[in-house]
């Protein structure tokens, strides 16, 4: 199980220490996890309006077959706006003690308040997470000085990798890559980021400036193969939630430079890469995994509704081609 890539480290610094209070978390050795290659955004499954752990646990055991190498539960996919702390822990708590160090589990805990996102990276630290995957905050549009703070502090409760997320539609503001540059130079544990900006361009300028000290993970299934081809290591995804194996494959011939074969499985994936997004993820990924029978139920919590009849329409067509 796990990465089809060869190792590299990370290379965790020293702890750094809040104001007035000594470090969050001693200093200890840990095998530090390599995060690359094809990293599932899981669904967060409901059961009557609760977190269905059963199939949860289902789930994790059918991408650990599949061979995927991380996985993130509770990110924007996983519905983290609407689970409450407790559930937030419970999904964490599940995936980890179900992945059971086979691969590398990302929690997804970030805020708009860098208070709430300490907390969480501390919850999640203590569940076990390897690693945290920390939004820029969203509403309030900080500065880039405000980004700076924020994930400075973020940085400095943690001693395990953060995945830094930049997806401006959703946060209206952008990571920039000075500002990625300067916490990489403070914070060795920033050594990666998820980059759903939609544009080659700044993957291209992520890796121009830091190189190999930061790898560049896709936030769009669509987009994946581009970004590869200017220096990208993987994608978060969305649609390995259904297609682990394939979706995995592609990634991997990408890592491995056969772009010729991974252009024929994301042609072959495109639409189902586009339709996914049709409304509002994970609505559509929801219905087609009911559809296959790797969840018991489709359901998702307000304000997220049900697919509509046109994306129904769309989706169906774009499950039909595979």
């Amino acid at each position: 199980m796990g990465s089809v890539y060869p190792e590299k480290s990370c290379g965790i610094g020293k702890v750094a220490w809040f104001p007035r209070q000594g470090p969050l978390y001693p200093l200890r050795p840990m095998k530090k996890p390599t995060l690359i290659g094809t990293i599932t955004a899981l669904v967060t499954p409901f059961s009557r309006g609760h977190v269905d752990s059963d199939d949860l646990r289902k789930l994790v055991k059918v991408q650990l077959r599949a061979g995927i190498s991380g996985l993130v539960p509770v990110g924007t996919t996983g519905e983290s706006p609407t689970l409450s702390h407790e559930e937030h822990l419970e999904v964490i708590s599940t995936v980890v003690e179900t992945v059971a160090g086979k691969v590398p589990v990302i929690a997804g805990t970030g805020s708009n308040s860098t208070r709430e996102a300490e907390a969480l990276i501390k919850r999640a630290h203590e569940a076990g997470a390897d690693a945290m995957l920390v939004v820029a905050p969203y509403y309030n549009k900080p500065s880039q000085a405000g980004l700076l703070a924020h994930f400075s502090r973020v940085a400095e409760s943690t001693d395990r990798p953060i995945v830094l997320y930049s997806i401006p539609s959703r946060c209206g503001i952008e990571i920039e890559v000075p500002t990625v540059e300067a916490l990489r130079a403070k914070y060795p544990h920033v050594c990666y980021i998820k980059e759903a900006g939609g544009s080659v361009d700044r993957v291209d300028r992520l890796k121009s400036a830091m190189g190999r000290d930061i790898t560049v993970l896709s936030g769009d299934d669509s987009l994946t193969l581009p970004f590869m081809s200017v220096g990208a290591e993987g994608v978060i995804s969305v649609a390995s939630n259904l297609l682990p194996r394939q979706v995995s494959k592609m990634v991997a011939l990408a890592a491995a430079h056969d772009f010729a074969k991974a252009a024929k499985f994301h042609r072959k994936l495109y639409p189902l890469f586009k339709a996914l997004f049709v409304e509002p993820s994970p609505v559509p990924v929801k219905v087609a995994m009911l559809r296959r029978g790797m969840i018991s139920c489709a359901d998702v919590r307000m304000p997220l509704c049900s697919l509509s009849p046109e994306g129904d329409a769309v989706l169906t067509a774009a499950l039909d081609l595979l």
